[in-house]
């Protein structure tokens, strides 16, 4: 019976330090997410991006654009394609489906507004969703779908 007890109370004390050991893990690691664009359209998504959403140049040269949101809190980049400097995994162009972008605003009426004082195509109108969110999408010049968006709780 003892040995029994030493056994679960051994086992209890090895997967509490396993437990701390995955958590004090999980807490070092730490990760920043930038997503990159393969296109040959730079000096239209520069634009598109700074004038119409008001993002800011982080680093820019004449094959690579990193771009900021207004509050420096995210990161896009557009790389050209073919450029020797890269590998071939990092040369073949988006074909303009299959990705889209989100962005959470504190505001989506007034930036609907804001958008369509600007001329720029509303693809689909301001909304609500049974889910919470308010959201309306446009598209950059790659033909990334971009959904504009307020997150709210479900209202009951």
């Amino acid at each position: 019976m003892k040995q029994i007890l030493f056994i679960v109370a051994a086992f209890c004390c090895m997967a509490n330090v396993f437990s701390q050991t995955v958590s004090t893990t999980k807490k070092q690691i730490k990760m920043k997410l930038n997503a990159g664009i393969i296109t040959e359209k730079l000096p239209e998504t520069k634009i598109f991006y700074t004038k119409t959403l008001g993002f800011g140049i982080t680093f820019e040269n004449e094959f690579y654009l990193l771009l900021h949101t207004p509050d420096k809190a995210a990161e896009i980049s557009f790389l050209l394609p073919d450029h020797p400097s890269q590998q071939p995994l990092f040369q073949k162009p988006f074909q303009g489906q299959g990705m889209y972008l989100t962005i959470e605003v504190d505001d989506v009426d007034k930036i609907y507004q804001d958008l369509k004082q600007k001329g720029i195509k509303i693809e689909i109108d301001i909304r609500n969703e049974p889910w919470g969110d308010r959201h309306f999408a446009i598209k950059d010049p790659n033909g990334i779908g971009i959904d504009i968006v307020k997150y709210s709780p479900v209202k009951k």
